[in-house]
């Protein structure tokens, strides 16, 4: 059987469960109020039915309380459900970044030589890694040198001497590129900034 499947079963029971109990409440406040309109004949009819609609209305707000915990319960899982498909895969995903940056090493070197049957097939194979990648949700973070430092977003391995004035506080090179996965970052840019 199917995860999805299994799901939905598991669902639809937990659905039938609450739906009981709703149910058995309902029916237990009836047969309280069936037993205490029998056991209770008093003359004064008028302050029975009061009781009996303040009990008749207080069941109605355990069930209206019961029925929203429940619609509560369903949003709840059903976010946290759609959270882990946005995000079921970033451990795979962590694992490849590695091999990625790999293959961006060995694409530069073989960029050097001057075979390029061999630079052409490296390249076939890269781009379709890199697009079954994003296929998946991986995007690469576009940081470049002299962008603005953000602590937030990049991570700062060291500071360096600024070449220049207009690169004092701002990244002087990137070590490592950073990848977000939908709209979570799993991997910050690895940058070196200029003081």
């Amino acid at each position: 059987m199917s995860k999805k499947k299994t799901d939905k079963t598991k669902d639809q029971v937990e659905d039938n469960s609450v739906k009981d109990k709703v149910e058995d409440v309902i029916d237990e406040a009836i047969e309280d109020l069936e037993e205490n309109a029998d056991n209770k004949q008093d003359d004064d009819d008028f302050s029975e039915t009061d009781k009996l609609k303040e009990e008749v209305q207080k069941e109605k707000d355990k069930f209206l309380r019961l029925f929203a915990e429940f619609e509560n319960y369903k949003r709840r899982t059903s976010k946290e459900r759609l959270e882990l498909f946005k995000t079921a895969n970033q451990e795979v995903m962590s694992a490849m970044l590695p091999v990625l940056d790999d293959f961006d090493r060995a694409l530069n070197e073989i960029q050097k030589t001057e075979d390029k049957n061999l630079l052409k097939g490296v390249e076939l194979i890269h781009n379709k890694l890199r697009e079954t990648l994003k296929n998946k949700g991986l995007e690469p973070m576009n940081v470049e040198k002299g962008d603005s430092f953000d602590s937030d977003l990049h991570e700062a391995i060291t500071q360096v001497p600024a070449p220049s004035e207009d690169l004092k506080g701002k990244i002087v090179d990137v070590v490592e590129r950073g990848y977000k996965l939908g709209e979570r970052i799993i991997r910050y840019p690895k940058v070196i900034t200029g003081k």
